[in-house]
Protein backbone atom coordinates (compact mmCIF):
# COMPACT_ATOMS: atom_id res chain seq x y z
CA UNK A 1 0.00 0.00 0.00
CA UNK A 2 1.18 3.14 -0.87
CA UNK A 3 0.93 5.40 2.28
CA UNK A 4 1.65 8.56 0.36
CA UNK A 5 -1.10 8.43 -2.09
CA UNK A 6 -3.13 10.74 -0.33
CA UNK A 7 -0.31 13.16 0.95
CA UNK A 8 -1.21 16.52 -0.18
CA UNK A 9 0.82 19.41 0.45
CA UNK A 10 -0.64 22.35 2.80
CA UNK A 11 -0.42 25.89 1.29
CA UNK A 12 -0.06 28.40 3.53
CA UNK A 13 -1.75 31.84 3.19
CA UNK A 14 0.71 33.71 1.67
CA UNK A 15 1.34 30.46 -0.87
CA UNK A 16 -2.50 30.60 -2.16
CA UNK A 17 -1.88 34.24 -2.41
CA UNK A 18 0.90 34.10 -4.78
CA UNK A 19 -1.21 31.31 -6.59
CA UNK A 20 -4.31 33.66 -7.22
CA UNK A 21 -2.17 36.00 -8.64
CA UNK A 22 -0.58 33.91 -11.30
CA UNK A 23 -3.38 32.13 -12.47
CA UNK A 24 -6.92 34.55 -11.89
CA UNK A 25 -7.44 37.03 -14.52
CA UNK A 26 -10.26 39.33 -13.70
CA UNK A 27 -12.26 40.53 -16.41
CA UNK A 28 -14.54 43.82 -16.04
CA UNK A 29 -17.34 45.75 -17.69
CA UNK A 30 -16.03 49.09 -19.26
CA UNK A 31 -16.36 51.63 -17.61
CA UNK A 32 -16.62 54.63 -19.84
CA UNK A 33 -18.16 54.33 -23.11
CA UNK A 34 -14.78 55.89 -24.88
CA UNK A 35 -12.81 53.46 -23.31
CA UNK A 36 -10.35 51.52 -25.17
CA UNK A 37 -8.05 48.62 -23.78
CA UNK A 38 -4.77 49.51 -24.83
CA UNK A 39 -3.11 47.26 -22.60
CA UNK A 40 -5.59 44.45 -23.74
CA UNK A 41 -4.89 45.54 -27.42
CA UNK A 42 -0.78 45.04 -26.68
CA UNK A 43 -1.29 41.70 -25.00
CA UNK A 44 -3.56 40.18 -27.99
CA UNK A 45 -0.98 41.95 -30.61
CA UNK A 46 -0.25 38.05 -31.03
CA UNK A 47 -4.21 37.67 -32.05
CA UNK A 48 -4.41 41.04 -34.09
CA UNK A 49 -1.31 39.44 -36.31
CA UNK A 50 -3.34 36.20 -36.72
CA UNK A 51 -6.52 38.24 -38.06
CA UNK A 52 -4.71 40.39 -40.32
CA UNK A 53 -3.31 37.68 -41.94
CA UNK A 54 -6.63 35.57 -42.06
CA UNK A 55 -8.24 38.58 -43.58
CA UNK A 56 -5.69 38.99 -45.84
CA UNK A 57 -5.05 35.10 -47.21
CA UNK A 58 -8.37 33.93 -46.91
CA UNK A 59 -9.84 37.02 -49.65
CA UNK A 60 -8.50 35.50 -52.33
CA UNK A 61 -7.25 32.00 -51.10
CA UNK A 62 -9.16 29.65 -54.16
CA UNK A 63 -8.84 32.45 -56.71
CA UNK A 64 -6.81 31.60 -59.61
CA UNK A 65 -5.21 35.15 -59.98
CA UNK A 66 -5.09 36.05 -56.49
CA UNK A 67 -3.22 39.22 -55.82
CA UNK A 68 -3.51 40.32 -58.91
CA UNK A 69 -6.92 41.71 -58.49
CA UNK A 70 -5.79 44.21 -56.78
CA UNK A 71 -4.82 45.54 -59.56
CA UNK A 72 -6.88 44.50 -62.03
CA UNK A 73 -9.72 45.47 -60.12
CA UNK A 74 -8.58 49.51 -60.02
CA UNK A 75 -7.63 49.03 -63.35
CA UNK A 76 -10.86 47.86 -64.71
CA UNK A 77 -12.57 50.61 -63.01
CA UNK A 78 -10.14 53.37 -64.60
CA UNK A 79 -11.03 51.78 -68.06
CA UNK A 80 -15.08 51.97 -67.45
CA UNK A 81 -14.78 55.53 -65.77
CA UNK A 82 -12.29 56.56 -68.85
CA UNK A 83 -14.73 55.28 -71.24
CA UNK A 84 -17.78 56.32 -69.58
CA UNK A 85 -17.27 59.95 -68.29
CA UNK A 86 -13.60 60.68 -70.37
CA UNK A 87 -14.59 59.91 -73.88
CA UNK A 88 -18.63 59.72 -74.02
CA UNK A 89 -19.59 62.19 -71.15
CA UNK A 90 -16.64 64.27 -71.60
CA UNK A 91 -16.04 65.38 -68.05
CA UNK A 92 -12.99 68.04 -67.22
CA UNK A 93 -9.80 65.95 -65.76
CA UNK A 94 -8.14 69.55 -65.11
CA UNK A 95 -5.48 68.76 -68.03
CA UNK A 96 -4.48 65.51 -66.27
CA UNK A 97 -4.96 62.20 -68.42
CA UNK A 98 -8.09 60.84 -67.38
CA UNK A 99 -7.00 57.57 -66.73
CA UNK A 100 -4.35 58.61 -64.45
CA UNK A 101 -7.20 61.17 -62.71
CA UNK A 102 -9.55 58.15 -62.20
CA UNK A 103 -6.63 55.93 -60.95
CA UNK A 104 -5.71 58.33 -58.52
CA UNK A 105 -9.11 59.14 -57.20
CA UNK A 106 -9.81 55.27 -56.43
CA UNK A 107 -6.66 54.99 -54.78
CA UNK A 108 -7.80 56.46 -51.62
CA UNK A 109 -11.54 55.50 -52.50
CA UNK A 110 -10.95 51.99 -52.91
CA UNK A 111 -8.94 51.51 -49.37
CA UNK A 112 -11.59 53.67 -47.27
CA UNK A 113 -14.38 51.73 -48.85
CA UNK A 114 -12.79 48.58 -48.95
CA UNK A 115 -12.36 49.09 -44.92
CA UNK A 116 -15.84 50.28 -44.20
CA UNK A 117 -17.79 47.35 -45.85
CA UNK A 118 -15.71 44.70 -43.86
CA UNK A 119 -15.79 46.78 -40.51
CA UNK A 120 -19.44 47.46 -40.90
CA UNK A 121 -20.22 43.47 -40.50
CA UNK A 122 -17.55 42.93 -37.13
CA UNK A 123 -20.04 41.68 -35.04
CA UNK A 124 -21.93 39.61 -37.29
CA UNK A 125 -19.37 37.84 -39.19
CA UNK A 126 -17.53 36.87 -36.11
CA UNK A 127 -20.61 36.27 -33.85
CA UNK A 128 -19.19 32.52 -33.49
CA UNK A 129 -15.85 33.61 -32.14
CA UNK A 130 -17.08 36.30 -29.81
CA UNK A 131 -18.89 34.32 -28.45
CA UNK A 132 -16.19 31.58 -27.52
CA UNK A 133 -13.46 33.49 -26.23
CA UNK A 134 -12.68 36.88 -24.82
CA UNK A 135 -10.39 39.32 -26.33
CA UNK A 136 -11.27 43.50 -27.03
CA UNK A 137 -13.23 43.12 -29.32
CA UNK A 138 -11.91 45.92 -31.65
CA UNK A 139 -8.68 44.55 -32.67
CA UNK A 140 -11.23 42.44 -34.67
CA UNK A 141 -11.72 46.05 -37.11
CA UNK A 142 -8.59 47.03 -36.34
CA UNK A 143 -7.39 43.96 -38.36
CA UNK A 144 -9.19 44.94 -41.42
CA UNK A 145 -7.94 48.46 -41.74
CA UNK A 146 -4.08 47.23 -40.97
CA UNK A 147 -4.27 44.51 -43.55
CA UNK A 148 -6.57 46.30 -46.30
CA UNK A 149 -3.19 48.44 -45.87
CA UNK A 150 -1.29 45.35 -48.16
CA UNK A 151 -3.61 46.04 -50.87
CA UNK A 152 -3.38 49.83 -50.93
CA UNK A 153 0.48 49.21 -51.19
CA UNK A 154 -0.02 46.75 -54.69
CA UNK A 155 -2.51 49.64 -56.11
CA UNK A 156 -0.47 52.16 -55.07
CA UNK A 157 2.51 50.44 -56.88
CA UNK A 158 0.20 49.94 -59.86
CA UNK A 159 -0.45 53.87 -60.14
CA UNK A 160 2.84 54.86 -59.21
CA UNK A 161 3.90 53.16 -62.81
CA UNK A 162 1.27 54.98 -64.74
CA UNK A 163 1.91 58.43 -63.19
CA UNK A 164 6.10 58.14 -64.03
CA UNK A 165 4.50 56.66 -67.99
CA UNK A 166 2.39 59.66 -68.34
CA UNK A 167 4.82 62.25 -66.57
CA UNK A 168 8.27 61.35 -68.49
CA UNK A 169 7.10 59.12 -71.56
CA UNK A 170 3.86 61.60 -72.58
CA UNK A 171 3.15 64.97 -73.88
CA UNK A 172 1.02 65.06 -70.94
CA UNK A 173 3.59 65.26 -68.73
CA UNK A 174 4.01 69.17 -68.79
CA UNK A 175 0.72 69.10 -67.00
CA UNK A 176 1.57 67.22 -64.23
CA UNK A 177 3.62 68.70 -60.98
CA UNK A 178 3.73 67.11 -58.19
CA UNK A 179 4.48 69.13 -55.13
CA UNK A 180 5.62 68.70 -51.73
CA UNK A 181 2.14 68.19 -50.46
CA UNK A 182 3.47 64.39 -50.99
CA UNK A 183 4.98 64.02 -48.19
CA UNK A 184 1.63 64.84 -45.99
CA UNK A 185 -0.07 61.71 -47.93
CA UNK A 186 0.93 59.19 -44.99
CA UNK A 187 -1.34 61.81 -42.78
CA UNK A 188 -3.91 61.84 -44.98
CA UNK A 189 -3.76 58.02 -44.96
CA UNK A 190 -4.54 57.35 -41.88
CA UNK A 191 -6.84 60.20 -41.26
CA UNK A 192 -8.91 57.80 -43.94
CA UNK A 193 -8.12 54.70 -41.93
CA UNK A 194 -9.61 56.29 -38.83
CA UNK A 195 -12.72 57.55 -40.66
CA UNK A 196 -13.39 54.31 -42.43
CA UNK A 197 -13.21 52.69 -38.81
CA UNK A 198 -15.49 55.15 -37.32
CA UNK A 199 -18.04 54.75 -40.16
CA UNK A 200 -17.23 50.78 -39.80
CA UNK A 201 -18.09 51.05 -36.07
CA UNK A 202 -21.15 52.69 -36.34
CA UNK A 203 -22.48 50.40 -38.86
CA UNK A 204 -21.36 47.23 -37.05
CA UNK A 205 -23.19 48.07 -34.17
CA UNK A 206 -26.17 48.97 -36.41
CA UNK A 207 -26.11 45.97 -38.25
CA UNK A 208 -26.11 43.39 -35.09
CA UNK A 209 -29.41 44.88 -34.66
CA UNK A 210 -30.44 45.99 -38.08
CA UNK A 211 -29.78 43.29 -40.65
CA UNK A 212 -31.12 45.32 -43.45
CA UNK A 213 -28.17 47.25 -43.67
CA UNK A 214 -25.93 44.73 -44.93
CA UNK A 215 -28.29 44.53 -47.88
CA UNK A 216 -28.11 48.37 -48.52
CA UNK A 217 -24.11 48.39 -47.74
CA UNK A 218 -23.40 47.99 -51.69
CA UNK A 219 -25.49 50.91 -52.76
CA UNK A 220 -24.98 53.47 -49.82
CA UNK A 221 -20.99 53.26 -50.69
CA UNK A 222 -21.43 53.47 -54.62
CA UNK A 223 -24.02 56.89 -53.71
CA UNK A 224 -20.94 57.95 -51.75
CA UNK A 225 -18.63 57.24 -54.58
CA UNK A 226 -20.48 59.04 -57.01
CA UNK A 227 -20.35 62.12 -54.40
CA UNK A 228 -17.39 62.07 -53.90
CA UNK A 229 -14.67 64.08 -56.47
CA UNK A 230 -13.36 61.11 -58.39
CA UNK A 231 -15.34 60.81 -61.59
CA UNK A 232 -15.14 64.89 -61.61
CA UNK A 233 -13.08 67.48 -60.58
CA UNK A 234 -14.11 69.84 -57.52
CA UNK A 235 -13.34 72.85 -59.39
CA UNK A 236 -16.08 72.28 -62.30
CA UNK A 237 -18.43 72.82 -59.40
CA UNK A 238 -19.29 76.40 -59.02
CA UNK A 239 -17.35 78.26 -56.46
CA UNK A 240 -20.09 79.41 -54.13
CA UNK A 241 -21.45 76.03 -54.21
CA UNK A 242 -17.52 74.29 -53.47
CA UNK A 243 -18.34 73.97 -49.77
CA UNK A 244 -21.25 72.22 -50.29
CA UNK A 245 -19.19 68.94 -51.65
CA UNK A 246 -16.40 69.21 -49.19
CA UNK A 247 -19.36 68.33 -46.25
CA UNK A 248 -18.20 65.21 -47.40
CA UNK A 249 -14.81 64.44 -45.57
CA UNK A 250 -13.72 61.94 -48.35
CA UNK A 251 -14.25 65.07 -50.80
CA UNK A 252 -10.81 66.35 -49.11
CA UNK A 253 -8.98 63.17 -48.92
CA UNK A 254 -9.20 62.59 -52.64
CA UNK A 255 -8.47 65.98 -53.58
CA UNK A 256 -5.36 66.01 -51.64
CA UNK A 257 -3.84 62.91 -53.24
CA UNK A 258 -4.87 64.69 -56.81
CA UNK A 259 -3.06 67.80 -55.57
CA UNK A 260 0.15 66.23 -54.17
CA UNK A 261 0.43 64.42 -57.62
CA UNK A 262 -0.92 66.65 -60.29
CA UNK A 263 -0.32 70.15 -59.01
CA UNK A 264 -4.21 70.86 -59.42
CA UNK A 265 -7.66 70.65 -57.46
CA UNK A 266 -9.47 72.54 -54.58
CA UNK A 267 -6.61 71.91 -51.02
CA UNK A 268 -7.55 74.96 -48.95
CA UNK A 269 -6.93 74.88 -45.11
CA UNK A 270 -10.98 75.64 -44.15
CA UNK A 271 -11.84 72.17 -46.01
CA UNK A 272 -9.02 70.08 -44.66
CA UNK A 273 -9.84 71.17 -41.35
CA UNK A 274 -13.92 70.36 -41.50
CA UNK A 275 -12.62 66.94 -43.03
CA UNK A 276 -10.09 66.34 -39.77
CA UNK A 277 -13.30 67.37 -37.81
CA UNK A 278 -15.37 65.44 -39.25
CA UNK A 279 -13.60 62.54 -39.01
CA UNK A 280 -12.35 62.84 -35.24
CA UNK A 281 -16.24 63.05 -34.24
CA UNK A 282 -17.09 59.64 -36.12
CA UNK A 283 -14.41 58.04 -34.67
CA UNK A 284 -15.04 59.03 -31.43
CA UNK A 285 -18.85 58.56 -31.44
CA UNK A 286 -18.28 55.21 -33.16
CA UNK A 287 -16.25 53.65 -30.47
CA UNK A 288 -18.91 54.63 -27.85
CA UNK A 289 -21.34 52.86 -30.32
CA UNK A 290 -19.50 50.02 -30.44
CA UNK A 291 -18.66 50.07 -26.95
CA UNK A 292 -22.61 50.63 -26.20
CA UNK A 293 -23.35 47.31 -28.33
CA UNK A 294 -20.16 45.43 -27.59
CA UNK A 295 -22.28 44.43 -24.43
CA UNK A 296 -25.20 43.34 -25.49
CA UNK A 297 -24.44 41.81 -29.06
CA UNK A 298 -24.25 38.66 -28.34
CA UNK A 299 -27.93 38.40 -27.43
CA UNK A 300 -29.18 39.81 -31.02
CA UNK A 301 -26.65 38.44 -33.18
Amino acid sequence: MNLYADYKPQLTMSDKKTEQENFEIIIKPNRSWFYIDWQGLLHYKDLLLLLVKRDFVVRYKQTILGPLWFIIQPLLMTLVFTVIFGTVAKLPTDGVPPMLFYLCGLLAWTYFANCLTTTSTSFVDNAYLFGKVYFPRIVVPLSVIISNLFAFAIQLATFLAFFVYFKYFTAAGVLIQPNLFILLLPLILIQTAFLALGFGLWLSALTAKYRDLTFLMGFLIQMWMYATPIIYPVSMIPKEWQYIAFLNPMASIVESWKYAFFGTGVVELNYLLISAAVTVFVLLTGIFVFNRAERTFIDTV
